[in-house]
């Protein structure tokens, strides 16, 4: 779970330039084609896109070329927004399950060992018990803050990358251009990097306004409503830092993940895909799709850390003692979870096993 929500394919995290590698100029890819192809002279595959992500991968393209009209960016955004619209179910559920919101009990299962397991509802048992408590339209809670975080995320993003192009760097293909391939990959990963840390300050307070939203679900409040009284209540309550909580460890997040998965896609094509092989171009062309994933995973923990502190003590009951401490930095929220094993609460959606011993006994 725009560029600034979480719940996106994170290996499209860094839209249509940001799998750094992508052909002679990557601000000139075609919209929605997977960043970091050029690179190694072959289109890779294209990956389910699932979320708003994807489509806001090819909406950064056109606005970042130079014959994206009006129309153009406003087909784009409405893409976009319907994606976000359809994946808002998925990315609700997963909120509620890391703030650690578990409303009905686990049920006990076999896994492929044969042992009996817990296992926590998946996301299409938690997603009826919605239904069932607020009926259809409370799957799309906190849904106009979100539309309108995605929208401002793919604009900012465009217009940086209209103001700051990125130069056209010399094709390298082979590990007698290591230093010179490597060079183009540090360029283009900052300035990936600059339009991501852009676009996720500048959406950051919708991000923020939308969590709280949707986590009064768990105590039945309704102290956000709609984003201009929840503007003034945050502004009155917490001043101007209060829309930018959890803001340093998303950063964090998606810097780690923007140089990690390059980096290691750049190393590996580099050194460990022999060029005589027959397959080389197909290889390299999924090495940046698979290192995305792989890295996604280790950086989830920032995700996780960051929502939790943007619902920490906002006067709502997910944030609040018993139901959650208060955290007086993300640090301190990221050291509490680590003690509890719950560093990746929320990071599967369907099998969300437990260990029996911790709460649990099994007859």
């Amino acid at each position: 779970m725009g560029a600034s929500d979480p719940e996106v394919a994170p290996w499209l995290r860094c839209g249509a330039g940001g799998m750094v590698g992508a052909g002679p100029g990557a601000g000139g890819a075609e919209p929605g084609a997977q960043p970091g192809a050029g690179m190694w002279g072959l289109q890779p595959p294209r990956p389910p896109q699932s979320s708003s992500r994807g489509v806001e991968a090819a909406a950064v393209a056109a606005l970042g070329s130079g014959d994206g009209s009006a129309a153009t960016e406003a087909l784009f955004l409405a893409l976009g927004a319907g994606v976000t619209a359809l994946s808002h179910p998925l990315f609700y559920v997963k909120l509620l399950i890391q703030v650690g919101h578990e409303p009905l009990p686990p049920t006990v299962g076999t896994n492929v060992l044969g042992r009996k397991v817990f296992y926590l509802p998946n996301f299409f048992t938690y997603a009826r018990y919605i239904v069932q408590v607020d009926g259809k339209r409370g799957l799309f809670r906190g849904l106009g803050p979100r539309l309108m975080s995605s929208a401002l995320s793919t604009l900012s993003r465009g217009s940086v990358k209209k103001a700051f192009p990125l130069e056209e760097l010399e094709h390298v293909s082979n590990r007698d251009d290591v230093k010179t391939s490597l060079r183009k990959v540090v360029k283009e990963t900052s300035h990936e990097m600059v339009m991501q840390c852009v676009s996720r300050v500048l959406s950051h307070p919708l991000h923020v306004i939308s969590m709280r939203c949707m986590v009064q679900f768990v105590g039945r409040e309704v102290k956000y409503s709609s984003v201009l009284s929840s503007i003034g209540k945050i502004f009155k309550e917490e001043g101007l830092l209060g829309f930018f909580v959890g803001l340093i460890p998303h950063l964090l997040g998606d810097v780690v993940f923007l140089w990690g998965c390059n980096l290691l896609a750049h190393f590996i094509n580099a050194y460990l895909v022999d060029d005589s092989f027959s397959q080389a171009l197909a290889v390299r062309s999924y090495t940046k799709f698979v290192m995305g994933i792989a890295v996604s995973m280790l950086t989830y923990p920032f995700l996780l850390v960051g929502d939790l502190m943007a619902v920490n003590n906002c006067g709502l009951l997910v944030g609040l003692p018993p139901y959650s401490p208060v955290f007086k930095s993300w640090i301190h929220c990221w050291r509490y979870l680590s003690m509890q094993g719950q560093l990746f609460r929320g990071s599967s959606l369907l099998f969300r096993r437990i260990s029996a011993a911790s709460s649990f006994s099994i007859d």
